[in-house]
Order: C-alpha cells, then sequence, then structure tokens
C-alpha cells in the first residue's frame, strides 16, 4: 500500500500528522480520496475553499496532481478530506481500494491528539475581554499597543497557568 510523502495545495507544502490516500468504489463511480490529519491553522486556512489544485509525492516516488474538491468529514482532530474523479490516464497501482460498503475505512487519528497537533502549530485566538478596572489602570491599558497587549497577556496567563499545575 503507498503512503504519502508530501503534499501540497495550491501550491503551498502543508505539514501532515498522518493521511491516508486511496481508491473509492462506489455503485456511482471511483474517486481518489486522501484523508489528513492537519493543525487547526492548516484547517482554518482551507476549509472553506470548495477545491484545491493538489498535489501528492508518495512514498514510491510516484506524483499525483489533481484538482480535488473539498468535503466535510467529523471527527476529533482537525482534518482536510479531498476527493476527484479517477484520472483513466493515471496509475494509482498499490493504492489501498475501498468499496463503498466495507466496515474499514483508514483509522487516520490513531496515535495522535490535539495537544500533539499544539506543539507543532498553535493557533491564537482572537477574543474581546471586557473588564471592570480602575480608571487609571484603565487608561494606562487604552494606551498600550496591542502587539505590546498581546504578548503582556500571553505572559502571564503562561505564568498563571504554569503556577495552577
Amino acid at each position: 500500500m503507498s503512503a504519502i510523502k508530501f503534499i501540497s495545495l495550491d501550491g503551498e507544502e502543508i505539514y501532515v500528522f498522518n493521511s491516508a490516500i486511496y481508491i473509492f468504489e462506489s455503485s456511482s463511480g471511483s474517486t481518489l480520496e486522501v484523508d489528513m490529519i492537519v493543525s487547526e491553522v492548516t484547517l482554518r486556512k482551507y476549509q472553506d475553499r470548495d477545491s484545491l489544485i493538489t498535489e501528492v509525492e508518495l512514498e514510491d516516488g510516484r506524483q499525483i496532481s489533481s484538482f480535488m474538491f473539498l468535503k466535510a468529514v467529523p471527527g476529533k482532530l482537525p482534518r482536510l478530506s479531498l476527493f476527484c474523479e479517477i484520472d483513466p490516464e493515471e496509475s494509482y497501482e498499490g493504492l489501498l481500494r475501498i468499496r463503498e460498503d466495507a466496515p474499514y475505512f483508514p483509522d487516520i487519528e490513531a496515535g495522535i491528539t490535539l495537544e500533539d497537533i499544539r506543539k507543532v502549530e498553535m493557533p491564537n485566538e482572537k477574543i474581546t475581554l471586557k473588564l471592570n478596572l480602575p480608571i487609571n489602570q484603565a487608561e494606562w491599558l487604552k494606551e498600550q499597543k496591542n502587539k505590546e497587549l498581546n504578548e503582556l497577556f500571553r505572559e502571564l496567563l503562561e505564568e498563571y497557568l504554569e503556577r495552577g499545575k
């Protein structure tokens, strides 16, 4: 069975924690499918797209380039699932074939946790706080630049969380 060595979406290489590439065979035809566990940052970047130019290099050296469509697949970890029609001129020898009635699909989430993913790429989340502070503290905060405040709160929270352990 062939495995993915490298993948790029719209010309940009992405970090993949685990992946599966296979031919999905159904009564309506066959599709090439690529499922991958990615970071939350990567998922946010691509999840609203309908289609992507996908380049895959397999570990055996073969390359597959295709215009692939994105589909939503539920899971506990951030995941991108792509599919396209089979190219009759392409060789898919050695790829896993899965029938629509098969009980088995590759479990690409096995052995990976969200904490593992966040060690590689931690997403930033924009939040708004409403605080009730003494006027001098409120005025001081208003005078600061966002970049400085982000760093200040990041450091304060890291110290606070470290003490709580």
